[in-house]
């Protein structure tokens, strides 16, 4: 069966690699980017099967009209992908709020508007998938990342919700956590500065390990899309699908980490409840 997907942020990167592995399979895409004439490769791929869409993801009426371009072109919405978004390295204390609030419009409320303008057709139509395109950094901290990382976990909790509230209506989310993979993503989409000499060995080591990583990831794009096609295929998709060998190392060892954190404060935090009555 032939399903539209909307996808964001496609003019570069996972986005770009996963609208054009959704073509290639047959399907139909709402690609979107904030220029559509960034989309020139896919359009020529997908030919009728595609609509591309300018689309800032910070802007409500614009992720409406999106999800009505996918209805009224196609006929339905299956499938919305939220990809777009971006991270700078640079230390908290030099990083405006002005930075903090920019990047967390994108990535969070992006998200967020993006899912809110779908959510009624999905209800409606007692059917649907949302793909929520967060990070391992949104799983475990990133060091020099702290708006990123703050976004993207504000995306898991909001996306845990979602599936809750979605699943009586037959409409599934999985959040994606990605490591490290060749995009641009840590290239010319990243700006760096080490800020403050003081935080050389924290967050001066993210940036220079950021720069000789850039076009040494070991993830494959290509191979990323293959893996969230089988998600959306997938009758029992998992609500978490970490991507990349170094993603997966570390949130086995944050997880592991953190239920040991756990245990060994269980009497703390268990202390805290009103003592059984003795009458």
């Amino acid at each position: 069966m032939t399903r539209t997907w909307l996808i964001t942020g496609c003019s570069r990167g996972l986005g770009y690699a996963l609208a054009k592995a959704v073509l290639e399979e047959g399907d139909q895409v709402v690609a979107t980017a904030r220029d559509p004439k960034d989309l020139a490769d896919l359009i020529e791929l997908g030919c009728d099967r595609i609509a591309a869409v300018a689309l800032d993801v910070t802007k409500a009426s614009a992720a409406e009209q999106a999800v009505s371009t996918a209805i009224d072109r196609f006929g339905a919405l299956d499938v919305v992908v939220n990809n777009a978004g971006y991270g700078n390295v640079a230390p908290i204390e030099d990083t405006s709020l002005e930075g903090f609030r920019a990047q967390i419009e994108t990535n969070l409320f992006g998200t967020i508007i993006v899912t809110k303008a779908a959510i009624r057709q999905f209800r409606e139509q007692r059917s649907g998938r949302f793909i929520q395109v967060s990070s391992i950094g949104g799983r475990t901290g990133a060091t020099g990342r702290a708006p990123y990382s703050a976004a993207k976990f504000g995306v898991e909790g909001f996306s845990e919700v979602l599936a809750t509230e979605m699943a009586p209506f037959g409409v599934k989310v999985t959040i994606v956590e990605p490591g490290g993979f060749r995009t641009d993503f840590a290239g010319v989409s990243t700006h760096i500065n080490e800020g403050n000499p003081a935080y050389a060995e924290t967050v001066g080591k993210t940036a220079a390990i950021q720069r000789e990583y850039d076009g040494n990831q070991p993830g494959d794009p290509a191979r990323a899309a293959q893996a969230i096609i089988l998600v959306v295929s997938s009758d029992d998709p998992p609500l978490r699908l970490v991507l990349g060998s170094d993603a997966y190392g570390r949130a086995e060892r944050t997880d592991g980490a953190r239920l040991a954190e756990l245990r060994a404060w269980r009497e703390t935090s268990v202390s805290t409840d009103f003592l059984a009555s003795t009458d």
